[in-house]
């Protein structure tokens, strides 16, 4: 998939790499979860309310556009949250058979 983003700065910082969707997605140490996201491929998760694929749209954790999940169904703004190493994320909207929804 072709990326959204492209970095053409900050380029020195330490690697770092986070799961996304089952899969290893490189990182710089300072990324958001959506910068990381989005310099890897194009779209950043699916709409939970069948309107197609995301990409955020504030970038700064007001629209709530950029929800992505922990595999235990903790919900994460992607704009605002840090990459760091071993994090695991889904960017699909979890059903509610697949773990519990948080209260």
């Amino acid at each position: 998939m072709v990326p959204r983003f492209r970095r053409v700065a900050e380029t020195g910082r330490r690697s770092i790499e986070i799961e996304v969707d089952g899969q290893p997605v490189s990182a710089l140490e300072g990324d958001s979860v959506m910068a990381a996201v989005l310099l890897s491929r194009g779209t950043l998760r699916q709409s939970e309310f069948g309107d197609g694929p995301r990409a955020g749209f504030c970038l700064m954790g007001a629209c709530q556009d950029c929800w992505v999940w922990t595999p235990d169904g903790d919900r994460l703004r992607a704009c605002t949250t840090p990459a760091e190493p071993g994090l695991r994320i889904v960017t699909s909207f979890p059903s509610e058979d697949a773990w519990p929804l948080p209260a």
